[in-house]
C-alpha cells in the first residue's frame, strides 16, 4: 500500500511542474488512503487548487468546502472557494468567503483587494439587474399598451426578442412574471406581437431544460399545437420552432449550458414528451387545423421521432408512435384535395407524411416489428374497401400510392393484397374522373422499380394509353403521360434496353415540355410533366433535346422556387441526368466479350453520353441559371428534403464544379453557401460529393469571398474529412488544396484546421509516392507553420516532424523543395530551439543546406539562405559549425556578387550572414585578415 504523505509529496511536484492532470491523480489517491482529517484538508484544498488551474471550477469549490467542513478556519480553502464561486457567477457568496479570510488575516493586501474588486462587481451586476429588469418592465408596457406608436411597439418586440435569447435576460423575464406576459401578448390576436412573444418564449427555451419545461407547463401543449395550427406561415412557423426547442431540451440536444441548482434537479422528460407526441399525432387528423399546421406537426415528427444514430437501440419513440399514430399518418397520405371531405392540406403535406412513413419503417429493428407495421397497414386499408362506396375504396387506393412514395417494399407487399390491382385496373375504366385520377397516380407509384413492375409493363401501358386517347382531362392526361414516361424508361440508361419503339421517347419529352411551359394549367399539375421529365432524361437524347430548350429548363427551376416542395426529387433526378452525375458501371473488356460470346445482355452507352456532350449540356444548364435553383432548394425547411434529394443535389452541384473556369460564377450565384449544409448532413456519399465540391472551390477561389464572415470556418471540416485513405487521390488533392489557401489566410482558419485534427494526415500525406499529393500536402504544412500551436509541436520531443521536413527540402521535385524550405525557414526564424535540433535530426542536414545555397531555382535559394541565417543567429556554437564547413565559401560567394536588382534579396541574405558571423568574431573583414 502507498502512503498518502508520499502521494501528496508526489502531487506536489506535478502541481509545480504544472502538470495538473498528474497532481489530481496523485492527490485522489491520497484521500482514498488517508485517515488522518488534518492531512485530508490539506489534500482537498491542493486538488482545489489542481481544479482551478484546470478551470474545473464546480469540483474546485466542491473540494474546497469538504475542506473547511473540516478545518472552518482553513484560509487557503475559504480563498479557493471564492476564487471557484466567482468563476461561476456566484459573486455574493464569493464575496462572503473573501470576508471570512480578511477576518482571520486583515492586513493581507491581496484578500482586500479581492473583496473590493467583488464588491464593485457585485454594485454592478446588481445594477444591470436593476436596469434589465426595468427595461423588461418597460417593453412590456409598451407592447401591452394598445395606444403606443407602431415604431415604438416593433423596436420593444424587438429588444425582447434579443434578451430572451441571452441567459442573463431570460432569467430576468422569467423572474419577473414575464411568462405570464408573453401569454398575454398572445392572446392580443395581434400578428405581430404574438411572433415577438413566441420567438422570445423560444429563445428563453433554448439550452435551459428546466426553464423550458416550467414553460411548457404553463402555457400548456393545447395552446401550443393550437397556436401552431392557425392559418399563419410565420406564426405557424414560429411555434413550431419554439416546440423545436423545448423538445430539444427535453431529449437532452442543443446547445446545452449549465446552470448550478439545475444540474441537482432530476427531471423526467418522457411523460412530456409522450404528451407532446399524442398532441402532434391528434394535430395530423384534425379539421381545426390548418394545412400549415399540418405539415409543422408532420417536420416535428420526422425530425424528433426516429433515431438519429442506428448504433442507438432505443426506437422506442418509433413504436410508440407506430403503435398510437400510424392509423392517424395513413389517414393523412390518404386524403383525395379533390373531394369534398378532404382535410386542410398543403401541397407538401401528403408526401410529408410518406416521409414520415418511410423513416418510421427504416427505424424498426427486426422482423416482428416490421410485420406489425404492414398488419396494422392491411387491416387499416382493408376496412377502407368497399366495392358498394366507391369513394372509400378510392380513400384505400391513395393509402397504397402514399405508401408507395414512403416504404416501397411495403408498398409492394400492399399492392398484392387481394383485390387491390383489380380495384386499380377498375377505377381506369371508371368514368368517374376522379376515379382515373387517383387510379393513374397508383399506377405511376407502383411502377417505380423494373423488376417488381412486371405486372403494371404488361397491363398498365394498355390502360395508361387508354387513359391517354380517351380523356379530356388535362390533369389527367399528364398523368398516363408520366405513367408511360416511367415504363418508357424502365431500362435506365442502358441504349439497349429501351421498352418503346425508337423516337417515342423522345415524343413523349416533347409533350412533356410544352406542358410543362404552359403556365395556364395549374403548378400541381405542370409538376408532373417534371415527373415524367425526370424518367425520361436517362434517354441521352431527351436530355440533349431537353437543356437546349432554354423556356422549359427555366420553368423547371421556377417551379423549383415555389413553395411546393414535392418537386424537389423530380428536378434533382432530371438534373443529375442531364449532368450524367449518377455511378456507372465501368465494363471491363473482358467480360464484355465474355457476355458476348455467352449470348448474354451487354449495357450499352448511348454516343450522346460522352464527355463532349456532358460538357455542352452543364455550360447550357448554367446559363440558364440552374444554380440559384439549387441554392433555393437547399433551403427547404421541410422533411421533404430526404438525404437522397440531398445527394442528388451534391452530385449536380460536383459535375458544375468540373471545370475551374464554372466555379466562381457558381459562387457567385451562392453556390458556396449551398454546399455546406450538403456537406454536413446527409448520405455518406452525398456528404462527400458536397466536400469534394466545396474542395474544389476551396482550391482556386477567395475565401473571402467565397465563403463571406463566419461561413468560412464551416467549410474546414468537409475539406479535412477527404483527407482519408478511403478518398480517392483526387479528393485528396484537392482537399489538401483547399486547405493550403484557407491556412494562406489567417491564423484564426489555421487554428481551425488543427482542431480539426488535420495535421496528422496532412503529415501522413507529405510521405506519400505521389509528386503532386506530397507537393499539395508540404505546401500546406508550409502555411500552417505560422502557426504557433503548430511550432510547438514542431520542438516537442519524440517526433520526426522536423526531420521530414528537413529530408523533403533535398528532394529533386522542386515544388516540394520550394514548400518545404519555406516551412523550415519560417520554423528556424521563430523558434531557436529548432535550429539546434535540426542539426540533431539527420546527419545530411548540411549538405541539404549546401544545396539549397547553391539552388539555381532563386526562390529556394532565398529560402535555404534564410534558414542559414536563421541558424548563424540563434547560436554561436551552430554559428561557428557552419563557418568551419563549406557554407564560408558559398556564403562569400554570393555576397561578393555585384548588386543586382533580381537577385539583390538574396545577395542581401549571405552579407547579412557574413556580418553576423563577423559579430561574433568568428571571420575577419578582408581588409583586416
Amino acid at each position: 500500500m502507498e502512503d498518502p504523505i508520499q502521494l501528496k509529496e508526489e502531487g506536489n511536484k506535478y502541481f509545480q511542474a504544472r502538470d495538473y492532470e498528474k497532481a489530481v491523480h496523485s492527490y485522489t489517491q491520497a484521500i482514498k488512503l488517508n485517515k488522518d482529517k488534518a492531512l485530508q484538508a490539506v489534500l482537498y484544498r491542493n486538488r482545489a487548487a489542481c481544479f482551478l488551474k484546470k478551470e474545473e471550477y464546480v469540483k474546485a469549490a466542491s473540494d474546497a468546502s469538504r475542506a473547511i467542513d473540516i478545518n472552518a478556519s482553513d484560509i487557503k480553502a475559504l480563498y479557493r472557494r471564492s476564487q471557484a464561486l466567482e468563476k461561476l457567477g456566484k459573486l455574493d457568496q464569493a464575496f462572503k468567503d473573501a470576508q471570512k479570510c480578511a477576518t482571520i488575516e486583515p492586513r493581507n493586501k491581496n484578500f482586500q483587494e479581492t473583496l473590493r474588486r467583488l464588491g464593485a462587481d457585485i454594485q454592478e451586476k446588481l445594477r444591470i439587474q436593476f436596469s434589465t429588469d426595468l427595461r423588461v418592465q418597460k417593453m412590456f408596457e409598451i407592447l401591452l399598451d394598445e395606444n403606443s406608436e407602431k415604431e415604438k411597439r416593433e423596436k420593444a418586440a424587438n429588444n425582447l426578442i434579443v434578451l430572451g435569447r441571452e441567459e442573463a435576460g431570460a432569467e430576468r423575464i422569467f423572474q419577473n412574471n414575464g411568462v405570464s406576459l408573453l401569454l398575454q401578448l398572445i392572446e392580443t390576436k395581434n400578428a405581430e406581437l404574438i411572433l415577438a412573444a413566441v420567438r422570445t418564449l423560444s429563445g428563453m427555451c433554448t439550452g435551459h431544460k428546466a426553464r423550458a419545461t416550467a414553460i411548457l407547463h404553463y402555457l400548456g401543449i393545447d395552446n401550443i399545437c393550437m397556436w401552431m395550427s392557425v392559418d399563419n406561415e410565420e406564426i405557424s412557423l414560429a411555434v413550431c420552432n419554439l416546440l423545436q426547442a423545448i423538445t430539444d431540451c427535453l431529449l437532452g440536444q442543443g446547445k446545452e449550458e449549465h446552470h448550478g441548482k439545475e444540474e441537482a434537479v432530476v427531471l423526467d422528460t418522457k411523460k412530456d414528451l409522450r404528451m407532446i407526441t399524442m398532441r402532434l399525432l391528434d394535430m395530423l387528423v384534425s379539421k381545426k387545423v390548418s394545412g400549415q399546421g399540418r405539415d409543422r406537426a408532420l417536420n416535428l415528427l420526422n425530425k424528433n421521432i426516429p433515431r438519429k444514430d442506428l448504433k442507438d437501440h432505443d426506437n422506442s419513440r418509433t413504436i410508440f408512435v407506430i403503435d398510437n399514430g400510424l392509423k392517424k399518418i395513413l389517414k393523412v397520405v390518404g386524403q383525395i384535395p379533390e373531394m369534398p371531405d378532404c382535410l386542410p392540406l398543403t401541397e407538401n403535406t401528403q408526401l410529408t407524411a410518406s416521409v414520415l412513413l418511410n423513416k418510421l419503417y427504416d427505424d424498426l429493428r427486426c422482423d416482428p416489428e416490421r410485420d406489425n407495421y404492414r398488419v396494422i397497414c392491411e387491416e387499416y386499408i382493408k376496412s377502407k374497401i368497399d366495392p358498394q362506396d366507391m369513394d372509400k375504396t378510392l380513400h384505400a387506393i391513395q393509402m397504397v400510392s402514399g405508401v408507395l412514395q414512403g416504404p416501397f417494399d411495403l408498398g409492394n407487399k400492399l399492392l398484392g393484397m387481394k383485390g387491390i390491382m383489380e380495384m386499380m385496373v377498375a377505377l381506369c375504366g371508371s368514368e368517374r374522373e376522379i376515379d382515373q385520377l387517383v387510379a393513374v397516380e397508383a399506377l405511376i407509384h407502383a411502377s417505380t422499380k423494373l423488376s417488381r413492375a412486371t405486372f403494371i409493363i404488361s397491363n398498365g401501358v394498355t390502360l395508361l394509353k387508354e387513359i391517354y386517347k380517351k380523356t379530356k382531362n388535362e390533369k389527367i392526361k399528364i398523368r398516363a403521360l408520366v405513367g408511360l414516361c416511367k415504363l418508357g424508361s424502365a431500362g435506365g440508361t442502358d441504349y439497349g434496353l429501351r421498352q418503346f419503339a425508337e423516337g417515342s421517347t423522345e415524343k413523349l419529352a416533347k409533350q412533356c415540355r410544352k406542358w410543362l411551359c404552359n403556365t395556364s394549367i395549374d403548378a400541381r399539375t405542370r409538376k408532373w410533366a417534371v415527373e415524367g421529365l425526370a424518367y425520361l432524361t436517362l434517354d441521352a437524347d431527351v436530355k440533349d433535346d431537353f437543356v437546349e430548350d432554354e423556356p422549359a429548363l427555366q420553368a423547371m427551376f421556377e417551379l423549383a422556387k415555389t413553395s411546393d416542395k414535392t418537386i424537389l426529387y423530380s428536378v434533382a433526378s432530371a438534373l443529375v441526368n442531364c449532368t450524367n452525375s449518377y455511378d456507372t458501371k465501368e465494363l471491363i473488356p473482358e467480360l464484355v466479350q465474355l457476355a458476348k460470346f455467352s449470348k448474354q445482355h451487354v449495357p450499352e452507352e448511348h454516343p450522346k453520353d460522352k464527355k463532349d456532350f456532358v460538357v455542352k449540356r452543364v455550360k447550357r444548364l448554367l446559363k440558364a441559371g440552374v444554380i440559384s435553383a439549387l441554392a433555393c432548394m437547399v433551403k427547404a425547411d421541410s422533411a421533404i428534403l430526404t438525404d437522397q434529394s440531398k445527394e442528388l443535389i451534391a452530385r449536380v452541384f460536383l459535375a458544375l464544379c468540373e471545370d475551374p473556369k464554372d466555379r466562381g460564377t457558381i459562387v457567385a450565384q451562392g453556390g458556396g453557401k449551398a454546399l455546406i449544409p450538403l456537406a454536413v448532413e446527409g448520405t455518406e456519399v452525398g456528404k462527400i460529393k458536397a466536400s469534394h465540391a466545396l474542395a474544389k472551390i476551396a482550391a482556386i477561389s477567395n475565401p473571402d469571398m467565397a465563403f463571406p464572415g463566419e461561413r468560412v470556418y464551416e467549410v474546414v471540416r468537409p475539406l479535412v474529412s477527404l483527407l482519408n485513405t478511403e478518398r480517392d487521390g483526387l479528393q485528396n488533392y484537392e482537399a489538401l488544396l483547399g486547405l493550403t489557401n484557407f491556412s494562406g489566410r489567417s491564423d484564426k482558419l489555421r487554428m481551425k484546421i488543427v482542431k480539426e485534427r488535420a495535421l496528422p494526415d496532412i503529415e501522413n500525406y507529405m510521405f506519400e509516392n505521389h509528386d503532386q499529393l506530397r507537393q499539395a500536402a508540404t505546401e500546406c504544412m508550409c502555411n500552417l507553420v505560422v502557426n504557433k500551436e503548430v511550432q510547438e509541436r514542431f520542438v516537442a520531443d519524440g517526433n520526426d516532424r522536423l526531420k521530414l521536413v528537413v529530408l523533403l527540402c533535398g528532394e529533386d521535385d522542386e515544388k516540394v523543395q520550394v514548400a518545404a524550405a519555406g516551412a523550415l525557414a519560417m520554423l528556424t526564424a521563430a523558434q531557436k530551439k529548432l535550429c539546434s535540433k535540426m542539426t540533431e535530426v539527420t546527419t545530411q542536414w548540411l549538405e541539404i543546406l549546401q544545396r539549397l545555397c547553391l539552388h539555381d531555382n532563386m526562390e529556394v535559394q532565398h529560402r535555404g539562405l534564410v534558414i542559414a541565417f536563421n541558424l548563424i543567429s540563434a547560436d554561436k556554437e551552430l554559428a561557428k559549425k557552419l563557418v568551419e564547413s563549406e557554407l564560408l565559401e558559398i556564403l562569400t560567394y554570393i555576397g561578393k556578387q555585384e548588386d543586382e536588382p533580381k537577385k539583390q534579396h538574396i545577395i542581401n541574405v549571405a552579407r547579412d550572414c557574413l556580418t553576423r558571423c563577423m559579430d561574433y568574431g568568428l571571420i575577419k573583414p578582408l581588409s583586416q585578415a
